[in-house]
């Protein structure tokens, strides 16, 4: 088989870094070059996202091989591009030509022999990994302007999705550092500071996430962006370029076979292996080093490599050693950027020659990939599942959606439905049947596996979104009938009611997502808002309501000015009830002028954020604190803690990080700020510094401590990386127990809470009453692997508390409540800390 006639004479030279050359064979003197347009030679500076965008716009005017359009904005409104590069005669009826593929790739039709393969080559979804970036900017080139027969034919018989840079705001944060340090000689030096970023670095996108992370999460409109096109179109291919440590070479899957996902067909990691053929005739034709089979898996399947494989797709990483710079050292040699982009394209390439040559097994895979799953489907011993919730519509409504968008019909229940003795309600339960085209992705998404044929994860180890969302679900043996379900659930619009004027008072219940968004609108119209701390009956025009514990009240006979046209306008922006209350009696519980109605006011929030700081559970908190609280905390570095003005701030959060670089006297700061009545939130290390200083009054499990539960006796060099494995919590699901009537548990209607774990860090539970306010159960694993050994530690321990100091409080978490932005139901801990956190009362010796 001939793999590489003509990639060498694709490929640029680089006879010095300031001397790159790109010739491609047969160019279209018509169309613009990237030098053309940039002003300089790919590889010389890193280009900015705006400078891909001017590009490819060019590029597109001038070329009928090429169609570009704008399928979303990141954060900071850069536009995502994707590029479609066909033959003119494609792309003249690319709907047809995708509509005919979809039905083909779902079963609904037999694959045409003559349909194009669909490749999708996506670039650095890590901003500071620019080579896969700056590469697409030659790949594009290359294919609209070259005549070669080969490549004429890999057009005709592709239809190729480019999208240049999966991550603009991160892309453009490095692009800034690296070239800003450039100087008229390049320095390889890996201590000069053009290698070594500043906090956050470049890697993530606006709000400091992992977007490789976040294929399956979706909390981040570039992953909804892709998404959305991922699922519009299901290519056969899904190739995804990084970029790995600098004295590393260039990797491509097949990854370690042991950790592949349990939800991926065999066939697809035959088809692997073939393709990896092909990249490996390329850059043997370079002389160029490269390795498989090590280093990462093929497990999560909310990452770019491995989504694809759970639904019909053959998904490749690629990781090429970076340069971080424009050259530096590395065991290998100086290693220059032009060389890691020389890589990329020739991997590009040789991923679009295998795919065209393996067009026919690629498209007949994805065809019985979904048949196969109808059969599947069949052969279960359970229906499917059902979800159902019946406080928290606006938290059921986001794990709906998110199930949505990747195409997972959702159906509510219109009756009532029993299946083995339990019962589920309708208006309040929703059936996922398994019987459906995303069959196996289902059963990925709904996992609760807790046992894996090799335990060392290069990523996490759970994902349950269920859980995530704090959703209670159930497999069903039996489906429910027709005349139970109604249509496809769909999301409903915003609906907002008149409020009755001239009441007593009006109060709307904490159990709802949105409730602390409309408190946080609220007060910042200035209106007095008073939180119940103990359930009541209210009247009102429409009769009695309960109102339950974390009720917000707003008493008529407190509030000023033109308040109630205030709050009028801002309740028709949220979709909850707001009850008129007609007396100051309550039918049951405290009347409303009672002490149990304790004052809430607007949160100022201080968030330590800097070097030495995890920046993605920062920006996790970030993130979350303005999503879920309508609150944009103020950012500061642990380094100028000593210097700032701590008295505007309520509340200070801890991320996981490194405190130990806080001398006595900040210490001394943080203590006397608790004295007078801040409420300090930490978790992870945050909270074990907290005890080690003696500002939580607890005692820990050190990871030295848990690592000495593995016995390390009798084992060979070899066991290394399997006792590294077996020793680290990578990522599970733990479920904790809450003490529902403490503050910092209002709103949850049940005491069992999912938690996601990721440290062998541990808090040991108060002996004084009230403060801990959740205790891992007693059988706490619920998803993913933990070594045997750390279980009944682990259900010893403790995994929230929260006490006095002084006027203060300090409410310390184990676990991050906000992993990945997706553990909706935990981040309400947080949630509730700022704003019912002054109101709870325990005292710690």
């Amino acid at each position: 088989m001939k793999y590489v006639s003509l990639l060498s004479l694709a490929l640029f030279s680089c006879l010095s870094i300031a001397q790159i050359q790109y010739a491609p064979q047969a160019e279209k003197p018509s169309l613009p070059s990237p030098k053309q347009v940039l002003g300089f030679e790919v590889g010389q500076w890193h280009v900015r996202h705006d400078q891909i965008q001017n590009y490819f716009e060019q590029l597109a005017e001038k070329s009928d091989r090429t169609q570009l359009e704008v399928i979303g904005y990141s954060h900071e409104q850069r536009p995502m591009l994707q590029m479609v590069i066909s033959a003119p005669e494609n792309l003249s009826r690319l709907h047809d030509i995708r509509q005919q593929h979809i039905a083909a790739a779902r079963g609904d039709a037999k694959p045409n022999d003559n349909a194009p393969v669909v490749i999708w080559l996506g670039y650095s979804i890590h901003g500071n990994e620019p080579s896969g970036a700056n590469a697409s900017l030659l790949l594009a080139h290359y294919l609209a302007s070259s005549d070669d027969p080969q490549v004429v034919n890999w057009l005709k018989n592709a239809v190729i999705l480019v999208q240049p840079s999966l991550n603009p705001d991160g892309n453009d944060r490095f692009a800034l550092w690296a070239n800003m340090h450039k100087g008229m000689t390049p320095v390889a030096d890996r201590q000069s500071r053009e290698h070594n970023e500043p906090w956050p670095n470049g890697r993530p996108n606006h709000y400091w996430f992992d977007l490789n992370r976040d294929w399956l999460l979706l909390q981040h409109p570039e992953s909804k962006a892709r998404i959305a096109q991922y699922q519009q179109w299901l290519p056969n291919i899904v190739a995804d370029y990084h970029e790995m440590g600098t004295d590393s070479t260039f990797f491509f899957q097949p990854g370690i076979p042991s950790r592949n996902s349990p939800f991926t067909p065999e066939r697809n990691f035959e088809l692997t292996r073939k393709l990896a053929k092909y990249h490996a005739a390329a850059l043997d034709k370079n002389s160029k080093l490269y390795y498989t089979e090590e280093s990462f898996d093929d497990f999560y399947v909310g990452k770019g490599s491995t989504y694809p494989d759970v639904q019909g797709s053959v998904g490749i990483l690629f990781e090429q050693a970076s340069s971080r710079g424009h050259i530096q050292e590395s065991i290998n040699g100086d290693l220059s950027f032009p060389d890691t982009i020389q890589n990329q394209f020739t991997a590009s390439l040789s991923m679009i020659q295998g795919a065209v040559e393996q067009r026919l097994s690629l498209l007949n895979y994805q065809h019985q990939f979904y048949n196969d799953a109808k059969q599947q489907a069949r052969d279960e011993k359970i229906s499917g599942y059902i979800l159902t919730e019946t406080a928290d519509k606006s938290r059921l409504a986001a794990l709906l959606d998110n199930l949505q968008r990747h195409h997972i019909s959702v159906y509510p229940l219109r009756k009532d439905f029993k299946d083995g003795g339990e019962k589920y309600s309708a208006g309040n339960s929703y059936y996922v049947p398994l019987q459906q085209a995303q069959y196996r992705f289902i059963k990925a998404v709904f996992s609760t596996e807790t046992l894996f044929n090799d335990n060392t994860f290069y990523d996490v180890s759970a994902w349950t979104l269920p859980y995530a969302y704090n959703i209670q679900f159930k497999a069903v043996k039996n489906s429910p009938s027709k005349s139970h379900l109604d249509d496809s659930w769909v999301q409903n619009p915003v609906v907002s009611t008149e409020l009755t004027a001239g009441a007593y008072g009006y109060a709307f219940n904490w159990q709802d997502q949105q409730a602390p968004l409309l408190l946080q609108a609220i007060l910042a119209e200035g209106l007095q808002v008073r939180a119940a701390m103990n359930d009541f009956t209210a009247d009102t025009p429409q009769g009695q309501v309960d109102l339950l514990k974390g009720a917000m009240v707003l008493p008529a006979g407190l509030q000023s000015g033109d308040w109630f046209a205030r709050l009028q306008r801002v309740q028709q922006q949220f979709n909850l009830p707001i009850y008129a209350i007609t007396t100051g009696l309550t039918a049951k519980g405290s009347d409303l002028g009672s002490r149990n109605f304790v004052p809430v006011t607007m949160p100022t929030v201080l968030l330590i954020a800097g070097p030495g700081i995890s920046s993605g559970e920062a920006g996790e908190a970030w993130y979350n604190i303005e999503r879920l609280g309508g609150i944009s905390p103020s950012m500061v570095e642990p380094q100028r803690f000593g210097s700032i003005n701590l008295s505007r701030y309520s509340h200070i959060v801890l991320p996981d990080g490194n405190y130990s670089q806080w001398s006595d006297t900040d210490v001394t700061k943080l203590k006397t700020w608790l004295q007078q009545g801040g409420v300090l939130w930490a978790h992870k290390r945050a909270a074990m510094w907290l005890a080690e200083r003696k500002i939580l009054k607890a005692e820990t499990w050190s990871a030295a401590e848990m690592y000495s539960l593995i016995s390390s006796d009798n084992l060979s060099y070899a066991d290394q990386e399997q006792l590294g494995g077996k020793r680290r919590l990578a990522g599970a699901i733990y479920q904790a127990q809450l003490d529902l009537s403490h503050p910092l548990a209002f709103g949850f209607s049940h005491a069992d809470l999912p938690v996601f774990k990721n440290s062998v860090l541990l808090l040991k539970p108060s002996e004084q009453p009230f403060v801990n306010v959740a205790l891992y159960s007693a059988a706490p694993q619920l998803a993913g692997y933990t070594a045997a050994e750390y279980i009944p530690r682990i259900s010893q321990s403790a995994a929230l508390m929260a006490h006095n100091f002084g006027k203060g409080k300090v409410i310390a978490m184990t676990d991050n409540p906000v992993f990945r932005g997706y553990f909706f139901g935990s981040s309400r801990l947080l949630i509730n800390a700022l704003y019912l956190g002054h109101s709870l009362d325990a005292r710690a010796q």
